[in-house]
């Protein structure tokens, strides 16, 4: 009988954690019209049955507003962590590979990005764009890029002085297959698991700008605008309406953290007998 390890253990906190968030996507994409339904004889319930999340002042579900909330900011999440990766993923390479003014260029943008805060630069480029989903991709995806770039930069660099590489361009073989065969498979894994620990930061900061005004629009059911509402009615004694959607959100961030170092462990061969 095999005996239980840590790579056991990330393996199956991985597994939880893909299911769990693949349920609430879903749930929340199926249950989109459900969670718009106003009902005003029965507004402003307390948690119970059925109602599990209560209900608002328009008698609308809390729980599926909720879970379609989370569907949409996992959506967001998904799509512009994965632009802001690919994009990490050029770049990091370019400042890598094609000489110093190229890389000093590069290097230049990531400290110019990092040096202005988060949240003013995101509201700024979504408030530009027109705000909207489009907004909210756009400025998550061209926020989120730099540290993964500079992570990318590094293990390129490295790459790029390894006896196998530099024996392989004496012999003749080219610079695209360098690239694709002999670093691409040992950038892959920083590239995954930078990717996945990208979501829990696109899906604040989605969140956030959305509370703030400057995200999603008031007509959809976002976290960030349920949120926003439910600070008009905490103090009529209504709690339900900000705790429940609250912890929820917390709860979904943690969990792609701990997808993230799940998986950090799995691609690392010296996990494999924790």
């Amino acid at each position: 009988m095999r005996r239980w390890n840590g790579r056991m253990t990330a393996v199956f906190l991985f597994g939880l954690a893909v299911l769990f968030l693949a349920a609430v996507t879903a749930a929340g994409w199926g249950f989109s019209e459900e969670a718009l339904v106003t009902d005003f004889s029965r507004k402003n319930l307390g948690p119970g049955m059925p109602y599990l999340f209560g209900t608002d002042w328009l008698g609308r579900d809390m729980f599926l507003r909720t879970l379609t909330g989370l569907s949409m900011s996992i959506r967001i999440g998904i799509l512009a962590a994965g632009v802001s990766s690919v994009l990490a993923l050029l770049l990091g390479t370019l400042a890598a590979t094609m000489g110093r003014t190229v890389d000093a260029v590069i290097t230049w943008m990531i400290d110019l990005v990092m040096g202005i805060p988060h949240i003013l630069l995101l509201i700024l480029i979504s408030y530009a764009l027109g705000k909207g989903f489009k907004g909210v991709v756009i400025g998550v995806a061209l926020t989120h890029w730099t540290s993964l770039t500079r992570v990318i930069r590094g293990e390129v660099m490295q790459l790029k002085e390894a006896l196998y590489i530099r024996t392989a361009r004496k012999l003749g073989v080219g610079t695209w297959e360098i690239a694709w065969k002999h670093m691409f498979p040992h950038l892959f894994p920083q590239f995954l698991v930078g990717l996945i620990l990208m979501f829990p930061h696109a899906i604040l900061h989605e969140a956030s700008i959305t509370f703030l005004g400057f995200g999603l629009s008031p007509e959809q059911p976002a976290i960030g605008i349920i949120l926003s509402e439910s600070m008009k009615y905490l103090a009529m004694g209504r709690w339900w309406l900000a705790l429940f959607p609250g912890l929820l959100l917390v709860f979904t961030v943690v969990l792609f953290d701990v997808a993230g170092e799940s998986l950090r462990k799995l691609l690392d061969p010296a996990s494999a007998h924790m």
